[in-house]
């Protein structure tokens, strides 16, 4: 647990994951979890004569590892309000490393609730060369320590 409020988020801040493979066995079971079994995922001798030659890790599968992994710590005072803007920039295939960086790019007052704001962050998956993966920006619902007038 880590008591934040919006006053205390500050633009530039930034975060970095630690590691985290993707396997075989997360392919798999993100297929029978979601029912995506299209042959990209799950056909090895398939893949090898498409263009990247190899099975590519579902985008939505990166997506919700590399969020899990941002999320080390509760804060009672925020909640998630959603991802845009999301893109898959780069394939992930079995045996790549993702890291996960996230950077406060804005805050702003909410509209209609004077008790919080939102605070937006960029997210940016890497893999262990460097090549970036996938980017989003997540928006924070925060409650603010002194509501605004």
């Amino acid at each position: 647990m880590h008591e934040q409020f919006f006053e205390d988020y500050e633009i530039g801040a930034s975060r970095r994951s630690f590691g985290r493979t993707i396997t075989e066995a997360d392919i798999v079971m993100h297929a029978g979890q979601t029912g995506d079994f299209f042959p990209h995922h799950m056909d090895k001798e398939w893949c090898a004569t498409q263009d990247f030659g190899q099975r590519i890790a579902h985008g939505t599968l990166v997506f919700s590892v590399g969020i899990g992994m941002t999320a080390s710590t509760i804060n009672p005072r925020s909640m998630s309000y959603g991802y845009d803007r999301l893109r898959f920039v780069r394939p992930v295939f079995i045996g790549d490393t993702i890291t996960v960086k996230t950077t406060i790019t804005e805050k702003r007052d909410h509209p209609k609730r004077k008790t919080h704001g939102y605070v937006h962050e960029a997210v940016e998956m890497t893999k262990q060369d460097g090549t970036v993966v996938l980017v989003c920006d997540h928006l924070y619902l925060v409650e603010r320590r002194e509501p605004l007038p």
